[in-house]
């Protein structure tokens, strides 16, 4: 047996893999920078790191990430304040609203190629890194008309909005609609969303940001640090709340009877609802492919546009996460990975 071995090594039709004592040599992990936290806290503990470049199952592509999307949530799940509502784990690499190119697809991948462009929510983060994973349904195609940096700054909040207004709210032609925070993220996207389907937006920012009301289509624009927003807003029909507090507890006065509050922060109160015979729901964000490119199709005909104010390297991942902790971001933050392809 052992001449039979070595006359195979001899004839190069063999490897030491074969013979005993010899291990198989393991081809080098591709390797990757990313954005990672391996404990929870502040900001300051989001370290650039070499780690091995992710593998697509069966169901995912592997994603050539371009840009990716800053959000509210992003310190907190940095925190660890909401690890179990969030499902993170660490080693955690931030980041949910991604777009790039895919470099490779799971076996049974069959509506995503090699080489498409693309963009989506990724449930449980890892944007902020030069190649990630998504899942089937958490991507699509990415909407022609957009750079990737634009992209980016659409999938999670343009879903938030979409589910709270079209999926919870049934908001239809001819309602009215209170948005408040409409100059953020959701806020944006929910002005714009509103108006494709035909409401009156009535939507509150601060004084700085009246202007961008206006451009995405508010029809009524109010400054909160002047005016009270139930001194304008009356008898609305749905209520699109991501501040709370406050605000949440103000608004339940001016919902129409029937009519439904969606919060992203904060529960309502059942006896408030009870009171003014209204309903509310919380919504929960949640990746939906289907729905993106339902967002993308109106992007595509220019009825929605993603509003990016702000752009940072990867090397500036700490100041993005410090900027989200403000919750006072114009638009959307998104953070460049790479430079966008000439094509």
């Amino acid at each position: 047996m052992r001449i039979f071995h070595r006359l195979l090594i001899i004839s190069g039709l063999t490897s030491l893999a074969i013979m005993p004592g010899f291990a198989a040599p393991q081809p080098e992990k591709r390797m990757m920078k990313a954005a990672i936290i391996r404990e929870y806290g502040g900001p300051e503990l989001l370290k650039i790191e070499d780690v091995p470049v992710p593998e697509p199952k069966e169901n995912e592509v592997l994603v050539r990430v371009i840009a990716c999307g800053v959000n509210p949530a992003d310190p907190l799940v940095v925190s660890g304040k909401y690890a179990e509502a969030f499902g993170t784990h660490l080693p955690l690499i931030p980041g949910y609203d991604v777009a790039g190119i895919v470099e490779k697809t799971g076996a049974k991948m069959t509506r995503l190629k090699v080489g498409d462009a693309v963009y989506g929510y990724a449930l449980f983060g890892g944007g902020w890194a030069e190649h990630m994973v998504l899942a089937d349904f958490e991507a699509t195609l990415k909407p022609k008309s957009l750079t990737f940096t634009e992209a980016a700054a659409v999938p999670l909040a343009a879903l938030t909005a979409w589910q709270a207004l079209v999926d919870a709210a049934k908001l239809s032609a001819g309602q009215t609609v209170l948005i408040h925070g409409g100059s953020g993220g959701v806020g944006g996207f929910a002005i714009q969303i509103a108006k494709a389907r035909g409401a009156r937006v009535i939507a509150t920012a601060s004084t700085a940001n009246q202007d961008l009301l206006k451009q995405l289509g508010a029809d009524v624009a109010i400054d909160y640090t002047t005016t009270k927003f139930e001194d304008v807003a009356k008898d609305v029909d749905v209520v699109l709340d991501p501040i709370g507090r406050d605000t949440l507890a103000r608004s339940y006065a001016v919902v129409k009877k029937g009519g439904i509050i969606a919060t992203l922060v904060q529960r309502a109160d059942p006896a408030q609802l009870e009171k003014y015979g209204i309903r509310a729901v919380s919504i929960f964000s949640k990746s939906d492919a289907k729905e993106l490119a339902e967002i993308t199709k109106l992007i595509e005909e220019k009825k929605i546009k993603p509003v990016v104010t702000q752009v940072l390297p990867l090397t500036d991942a700490v100041k993005a996460l410090k900027q989200a902790e403000t919750h006072h971001t114009r638009g959307k933050l998104v953070i460049k990975v790479a430079e966008e392809p000439k094509n």
